[in-house]
């Protein structure tokens, strides 16, 4: 019996409005999978898959998840064959890219209501983040916020904070509330006695200060936990 070898086609074989550039401007960017945009930033895949087959193999082993893949790196994406450092540093940037615009506050929305306003703000920052890092947002008498600063970076389990670096940045800025805010990798978002021992000396210093410790929020991956709504504060 003879068997008839099927060679792959390449994308550049595809029907024009099949091939993701094309595609992006024949149909608008909404029109595009995820695998299909990936492919527009790494160009090619390899002698095997075409960009988009290697792209979908890719989102398929973080499981068809971008949070997941934004905490890839750049060794791990260059371990797929046809990905090399300029492609995978390609889409670590795209991801960043991603993150920082999530984080910039929509004008009006940066008015904190309630802990999930806060948890929205900061929530780009910090969730899809490998390690920790703490960070306070900063609010008017109005209880606008209006800086986000970034306080300790640390490992997978902890970071170091200093009370004395949170208050300082507070009164540089003339800060009436500040909103602690850190993340755990783990994705578990209940505190430690650590996370609790830390709130209290801070809620000490907030007090001396005249200074509104408003909540403090920890940031998993797709929830938080909030000492103000549990009565922590």
């Amino acid at each position: 019996m003879a068997y008839i070898q099927t060679e792959r086609l390449s994308i550049k074989a595809w029907a024009e409005d099949d091939r993701p550039r094309e595609k992006l401007v024949l149909k608008g960017r909404h029109a595009l999978s995820d695998a299909e945009l990936l492919a527009i930033l790494i160009g090619s895949g390899n002698k095997d898959e075409s960009a988009v087959d290697l792209c979908k193999r890719i989102l398929s082993d973080y499981g068809n998840n971008l949070d997941a893949l934004a905490r890839g790196t750049v060794s791990e994406l260059k371990k797929y064959r046809g990905m090399g450092e300029a492609k995978a540093i390609t889409i670590a940037a795209a991801m960043e890219l991603g993150r920082r615009r999530a984080a910039v506050p929509t004008e009006g929305n940066n008015s904190i209501t309630g802990s999930e306003v806060a948890w929205k703000l900061i929530a780009p920052v910090l969730s899809d983040l490998a390690h920790e890092e703490f960070w306070v947002l900063l609010l008017n008498r109005a209880n606008t916020v209006t800086r986000k600063e970034i306080i300790s970076k640390g490992g997978m389990n902890s970071t170091v904070v200093d009370p004395k670096i949170v208050f300082r940045v507070a009164l540089e800025h003339g800060a009436s509330g500040v909103i602690l805010c850190h993340n755990h990798p783990s994705g578990s978002v209940k505190p430690s006695e650590q996370d609790l021992r830390l709130t209290r000396r801070l809620m000490e210093g907030a007090n001396i200060l005249d200074i509104s410790l408003l909540d403090h929020i920890i940031v998993g991956a797709k929830t938080y936990f909030s000492f103000a709504d549990d009565g922590l504060l």
